[in-house]
């Protein structure tokens, strides 16, 4: 799949609006399935959640 792919790109905007409601709602199991889904379809968590950085200083 390519950035272009129009699949992938409704994938992640899907990915990107339940990641949203589910932090909204503090819900970690949904956000933990959406990061599942993602790695099911071979999506990176860092396109649509909020994924700490190495360089992030409050990163655990």
């Amino acid at each position: 799949m390519t950035a272009a792919d129009p699949r992938q790109q409704a994938l992640i905007a899907s990915l990107r609006s339940r990641f949203a409601e589910a932090a909204r709602s503090g819900d970690a199991e949904a956000k933990k399935a959406l990061f599942k889904e993602a790695v099911y379809l071979g999506i990176q968590p860092d396109l649509f959640g909020d994924v700490p950085s190495d360089r992030d200083p409050a990163a655990p």
